[in-house]
């Protein structure tokens, strides 16, 4: 989850444009990427897809910031374009993968991108309005001209988003959706080209989006406009653009990005509160079990979002009990991915309050980073050759803004930096405890186990235990002939390290894995944690996954993607 942003003070005004013309890169985030310049289409094929994702994309990069700053609904979490933007990344990244020729190709592609990497209430209703425009895209017999066909996609995508959220709350990006979608039916009717059906959906947003303060109660009170309709203006605007070959003007949208007043009974801040985890998870499941899950969800939490088919969904609930959202998604199939996050700390974090305990965590990979934080930790990011000082240590200790923080350095090269880091944080009456981890996959076993509630001491002594007894592994490629542990190793081999050293050399990164692997699972193991490196292929995954389970059945496995700065592979057993 991203960090909570500092409030302004009453009457400070906010400035939100949308499609977004805020410059540069999110703080330290990845740039974003090249904005293209569209000539008019006015037809919908694979190329029209392509360029109104890469529009989308921009236009999120931009205005994430500003989106971040005015989230108050359904919680004030300040990470709504953050969500977005993450959202919109995966689905780009997997039309991109997928080399889509054809119109149905391209829109399947896009859709199922976003499923498997929504984000957050808004980025969950984000896939499922994409999906919503590739069942008509993706289907369409031919014999309609773009414009209807537009029209129809756009309809579908926000009825099924409306289904797809257990209650519906008016004010939201569902009545944006429903606005735009209506927009462009009107277009249709008046026989209006795939770009004047895009104009008046975008329009017709923009329309809704000024009046959704009127139309919930939280947004009224914080003097803003939804987060999520804002983002979706931004990609209906990027539509417009990719069919027109027009950019939008940038129009500003003023609040008040303050938190919303808190009532004077404790009993009653504890009421508006609400529940305190967020659960995320893709599952594999049938449409009969997906439909008793929403049931035994609905009555766990709100916020309740279930979204996909065909055999995949993505889960999104609000609930005080996460270990029972998650067990009721094993009652109904296979889930993985599943990312829990505690609200509390941001809650408090956003009044300008300390919190009790916080974890900074070092970690090498931006992946790993979204990662962690969604996990509720403060991270710093570790580039190759650039292990971060004892000040960008202590400088995310105080970001943390707690009275115990548990530091997590990563590896080796951070222990000298972060025990400085703890000596001076500990001047500023900070309780400060170091995990010696040696691997960020040590520092996810331990992040796995974090007790924000039980006692400092308990907490560190479980989470040092959980580091403990992980093992890890590293798949690195070799610069130049060198003497190993393993034998001679030549430029361009692959070097399997265990508990740092190296144990095994070959010329593949799957077979080395594999034989790290089994060396690793040769003493044992419960779980095994593949971190994949940006340039590792997809298809890694699922066969270190399949062979895993194949000689080890008591095994269970999870991937996550390490992301630009990560080695090619990170391997932890525990």
């Amino acid at each position: 989850m991203a960090a909570a942003r500092p409030a302004r003070g009453p009457g400070t005004p906010a400035v939100l444009r949308y499609p977004a013309v805020n410059p540069g890169p999110h703080k330290e985030e990845r740039p974003v990427p090249h904005e293209p310049q569209p000539q008019p289409l006015d037809e919908l094929d694979a190329e029209a897809v392509r360029t109104w994702s890469s529009l989308a994309l921009a236009a999120l990069g931009r205005a994430r910031e500003d989106i971040d700053a005015i989230n108050v609904y359904p919680v004030a979490d300040a990470d709504t374009g953050t969500n977005l933007y993450l959202t919109a990344e995966s689905a780009d990244r997997a039309l991109g993968a997928a080399g889509a020729a054809s119109l149905a190709q391209a829109v399947r592609a896009w859709a199922h991108g976003a499923l498997i990497g929504a984000r957050g209430n808004s980025g969950t209703i984000l896939a499922q309005l994409l999906r919503g425009v590739a069942d008509v895209l993706g289907d369409d017999p031919g014999g309609r001209g773009p414009g209807p066909l537009l029209a129809t996609a756009l309809a579908r995508a926000a009825q099924e988003a409306y289904e797809a959220v257990a209650h519906p709350v008016e004010g939201t990006m569902l009545t944006v959706a429903a606005a735009a979608a209506k927009a462009a039916q009107s277009a249709e009717a008046a026989a209006g080209t795939a770009a004047d059906v895009a104009r008046a959906a975008y329009d017709g947003a923009r329309a809704a989006l000024a009046a959704t303060p009127g139309q919930l109660a939280e947004l009224g009170r914080a003097g803003v406009v939804d987060a999520g309709g804002c983002g979706l203006v931004a990609v209906l605007g990027a539509l417009w653009q990719a069919l027109s070959g027009q950019e939008p003007a940038a129009e500003a949208v003023r609040g008040r990005a303050v938190p919303v007043p808190q009532p004077a009974r404790p009993c009653d801040a504890e009421e508006q509160a609400g529940p305190a985890y967020e659960v995320v998870y893709l599952l594999e499941a049938g449409e009969p079990a997906v439909a008793r899950l929403r049931e035994r969800l609905d009555g766990l939490g709100d916020s309740l979002v279930v979204v996909g088919g065909d055999g995949l969904w993505n889960v999104h609930v609000h609930v005080d009990d996460p270990g029972a959202a998650v067990e009721a998604g094993v009652a109904a199939g296979r889930p993985h991915r599943i990312r829990i996050t505690h609200f509390g700390d941001e809650r408090r974090r956003a009044r300008g309050e300390r919190v009790q305990r916080a974890v900074v965590a070092v970690v090498p990979g931006e992946g790993l980073a979204e990662l962690c934080a969604e996990a509720g930790a403060t991270t710093v990011l570790a580039r190759p050759g650039r292990a971060p000082g004892a000040e960008a240590l202590l400088d995310a200790v105080r970001r943390a803004h707690a009275r115990e923080v548990v530091l997590l350095p990563g590896g080796p090269g951070e222990r000298a930096a972060a025990a400085a880091a703890a000596e001076r944080a500990r001047a500023d009456g900070v309780r400060v405890a170091v995990i010696p981890t040696r691997s960020a996959v040590q520092g996810l076993a331990a992040l796995a186990v974090h007790d924000p509630e039980g006692s400092f001491d308990e907490d560190v002594v479980a989470m040092t235990a959980a580091a403990g007894a992980t093992r890890y592994a590293e798949l690195a490629v070799a610069e130049r002939q060198s003497f190993t542990s393993a034998g001679i190793c030549q430029a361009g081999d692959v070097l399997g390290l265990i508990d740092g050293d190296v144990a095994v050399i070959g010329r593949d990164l799957a077979e080395t894995a594999q034989a790290v692997l089994d060396r690793m699972l040769g003493s044992g193991g419960e779980l095994v944690t593949l971190v994949l490196g940006p340039d590792a292929p997809d298809p890694l995954a699922a066969r270190l996954e399949a062979y895993v389970q194949n000689g080890h059945l008591a095994v269970d496995t999870v991937t996550y993607r390490g992301g630009r700065y990560c080695a090619p592979l990170l391997i932890g057993v525990e």
